[in-house]
């Protein structure tokens, strides 16, 4: 494992943040938006599908009974 003084690590790591490219506030909005969005959808989706599961499953047990 190389070593390496602090100083010298700050350094690099000052030198690496440099090169990041922050997303603008208009970037963050936008795909805060869309996570809240795609969110809503697979909520609404596997309600869905957990409603129609219920129903089949009603539907079986009810053929026993």
């Amino acid at each position: 494992m190389a070593k390496s003084n602090p100083a010298q690590f700050v350094q690099e790591v000052r030198s690496e943040t440099s090169k990041v490219v922050w997303p603008t506030r208009r970037e963050v909005a936008l795909t805060t938006a869309m996570v809240f969005v795609m969110a809503t959808i697979a909520a609404i989706f596997f309600f869905l599908i957990d409603q129609l599961i219920r129903l089949g499953l009603e539907q079986i047990l009810q053929l026993g009974g």
